[in-house]
């Protein structure tokens, strides 16, 4: 069963959220300020990781990593030089 799990954090002034839809094909997608930036798909429960850019002057890469499962799935925002931010869960 498809299930839509939503997680956001703000970081150096922007807004990145990200969805993981679970199922047979877990698919995660990343939007920064609002603008699809990364996508991506595994099978069933293996951790994936998205590469994405925040929009600053110049533009830092950053990475998340989901993990669709088992259970609960979990993101983690890595920007190179800061310690790993877990992202918080978002009901809607």
């Amino acid at each position: 069963m498809k299930r839509r799990h939503h997680f956001h954090i703000d970081h150096a002034g922007h807004s990145v959220s990200v969805t993981v839809q679970t199922g047979h094909k877990a698919v995660v997608e990343v939007l920064v300020d609002g603008k699809e930036t990364g996508y991506a798909t595994t099978a069933a429960d293996r951790p994936v990781t998205v590469h994405i850019e925040l929009p600053t002057e110049p533009p830092t890469q950053a990475t998340i990593r989901a993990a669709a499962g088992p259970g609960i799935p979990r993101c983690v925002l890595e920007v190179p030089g800061v310690e790993p931010q877990v992202m918080s869960p978002r009901l809607y």
